[in-house]
């Protein structure tokens, strides 16, 4: 890769002024080697592997901060589905499995790392005995630990939708809430459930260190929504056509900087790069969402016509820049819609603009789906499972990766304010609907796959 000094100087202004950062850099570690019969053998595989792999991460990703300037917000590790971990083991019962997590939790903090990702299981045609064992473990996983996040992958193009996974999943939901309900739910922000999911993922909590990949690997996340929010403020009068061209350069930009951070660490810890998420990923700061993007574009308030035809834009353009900036794109890759992540967005919802039915559609051309919304605590299992039904059956028809991070908020209703703080935010609770979908839920089975993925 060749830079010049303007584009040096043109990158370190986006820094300064515009909220430009990387928002994170996951190294993904695999685990397969680690089974054991033996517990206490098994979890120490684990400490060792992990800790062999990841102890100058944090290190060495600061030193590559201080040398270019740009800011890494997150440092994190994903590692192989633990479902498949445990797997050659299968007869270990939940307690022990919970002992997984807190090992992983417990070696993510000596490393210095964020999150640790891979507590995870695919189980969108079936689910084995150990998926089934994980997933019930999840509510006290999560809630035991700070740092382990987890996805269970319920639906793909080809497979279809498990609605009986689909429906596990609702009560694991409500009761991984019930589990944090000192911290308002919070566990739930620390599971992910997807369709199509990609693994190659550095974003939690959706990471993980899937089949195909390299022994280990470092893939970076890129962010920069105020880098083309401030792009997009001096194109009043430009056509669609020209601001596509504005996004897509600076999405160019972004790019470049991001792969150049993330081959830098790579190199200084001794691993393979792996891919770039070009998402545009928002966070609470003021002037960092994507929200005031599709505001500053000319709609009046994000959720009003016009948004999901904006936003349609906005992520196609972003992926088109991109991908002149790379060879190497993966991950989600396009523009995410969180609601407490994202102030404009937290704002939508306070000023009734923003539905989750609107936001249901808009999900439809995002790059993540139904992402950190607060529903209200007294929410029913049926409505969490429908709700996540609906998003897998964009992402299938679609044949694209969707997730949904749902937060029942224990003891809240619809128009009361949850707070996370950090990088997770506030939002008020939105309102569901007050009809429900047990009947259809209940029929269980796998929604056969479209006609469309019939590609062979």
């Amino acid at each position: 890769m060749i830079y010049d000094s303007d584009e040096i100087l043109e990158t370190l202004k986006m820094v300064s002024t515009e909220n430009l950062d990387i928002r994170t850099v996951t190294l993904g570690i695999n685990l397969r080697g680690c089974s054991d019969p033996d517990l206490d053998t098994f979890l120490e595989k684990i400490e060792t592997k992990i800790i062999q792999e990841s102890n100058k991460l944090v290190e060495k990703a600061e030193k590559i901060e201080k040398k270019y300037g740009i800011p890494i917000v997150n440092k994190r590790i994903s590692v192989t589905p633990i479902s498949e971990v445990i797997g050659p083991n299968e007869d270990r019962d939940i307690e022990e499995i919970i002992r997984v997590a807190k090992k992983m939790d417990e070696v993510a903090e000596r490393v210095g790392v964020d999150f640790i990702g891979g507590y995870s299981a695919f189980v969108h045609k079936g689910i084995t005995n150990s998926d089934e064992k994980l997933i019930e473990s999840i509510p006290k996983a999560l809630g035991s630990t700070k740092r382990v996040c987890s996805a269970i992958n319920v639906a793909t193009t080809k497979a279809g939708i498990n609605m009986n996974a689909v429906n596990q999943i609702g009560e694991i939901i409500k009761q991984t809430a019930q589990e944090t309900k000192e911290q308002n739910g919070l566990g739930c922000a620390k599971l992910a459930i997807f369709v199509n999911s990609p693994l190659d993922n550095p974003f939690m909590p959706g990471a993980m260190h899937g089949a195909g990949e390299a022994e280990s690997s470092l893939s970076v996340a890129i962010s920069g929504p105020g880098v083309v929010k401030s792009v997009i403020e001096n194109q009043k009068e430009t056509d669609f056509g020209e601001l596509s061209e504005k996004i897509k350069r600076t999405a160019f930009k972004i790019t470049r900087a991001g792969e150049l951070i993330g081959r830098e660490v790579a190199q200084e810890i001794g691993t393979q790069f792996n891919i770039v998420d070009l998402s545009l990923a928002p966070t609470p700061a003021e002037g960092d969402s994507v929200a005031r993007i599709i505001e500053e574009m000319g709609v009046e308030r994000c959720g009003a016509p016009g948004s999901t035809a904006a936003l349609a834009m906005l992520t196609d353009s972003v992926k088109k820049g991109g991908a002149m900036a790379t060879s190497h794109i993966g991950g989600l890759s396009g523009s995410f819609i969180p609601v407490t992540e994202d102030a404009g967005m937290a704002d939508a919802v306070k000023d009734k603009s923003m539905s989750i039915e609107k936001l249901e559609a808009m999900t439809s051309v995002c790059s993540v789906g139904l992402d950190m919304v607060p529903i209200p605590g007294d929410t029913s299992v049926e409505t969490i499972s429908g709700i996540i039904a609906d998003e897998c059956s964009i992402g299938v028809i679609n044949d694209k990766s969707i997730g949904v991070r749902l937060i029942p908020v224990p003891g809240a209703e619809a128009g009361g304010i949850v707070e996370f703080g950090g990088l997770l935010g506030e939002s008020p609770i939105i309102k569901v609907s007050d009809f429900g979908c047990k009947d259809f839920v209940d029929r269980n089975g796998r929604i056969p796959s479209p006609i469309h993925s019939l590609t062979n």
